[in-house]
């Protein structure tokens, strides 16, 4: 990642419906070179895709939970199939600590969200779980920061862009 990538990618978070002509008169760089590093930045799994963001809230699930669950030895596997048979499970990760998985769930309400906690409590794989429920967002998902702090080097600029 270098400054133009991360411009690139800030530039596309900010303009979501953007086109590659618009990219490079933000990004000051020449069209053709916005469209060999989108694609240099896909085929690096950089970026993985253009769907909308989406609000949970909006789209009529409100309630959110991190729930932490201490697997039965040796039943990874299972689990995840398990996870990936329920609809609310937004993403879920091996951790390390005294939990096994931390999953992401999004509910309708608390009534939904317990009827999918009860459906994981029921796994013969689970031994525990733990739900925290969370009541506001404090900082919105992001990843720009992080690319742009460790982005190096001066991109080049097209003629007409160069001071």
């Amino acid at each position: 990642m270098d400054q133009l990538d991360a411009a690139l990618i800030s530039a596309m978070r900010a303009n979501p419906r953007v086109g590659d002509l618009e990219l490079s008169r933000i990004t000051k760089v020449a069209r053709a070179t916005v469209q060999s590093r989108l694609a240099k930045l896909e085929a690096a799994g950089v970026i993985t895709g253009y769907g909308p963001d989406i609000d949970l809230i909006a789209a009529g699930h409100p309630v959110l939970a991190f729930v932490t669950l201490e697997i039965a030895q040796g039943s990874l596997d299972a689990v995840t199939v398990e996870l990936e048979s329920l609809p609310n499970v937004l993403d879920a990760y091996v951790t390390s600590g005294a939990a096994d998985v931390l999953c992401k769930i999004a509910a309708t309400s608390h009534e939904d969200l317990q009827s999918v906690l009860l459906h994981i409590s029921q796994s013969g794989s689970v031994v525990r779980s733990t739900s925290v429920i969370v009541l506001s967002e404090l900082v919105r998902p992001r990843v720009l920061p992080m690319l742009q702090k460790g982005a190096v080097g001066v991109s080049s600029r097209a003629p007409a862009y160069r001071s």
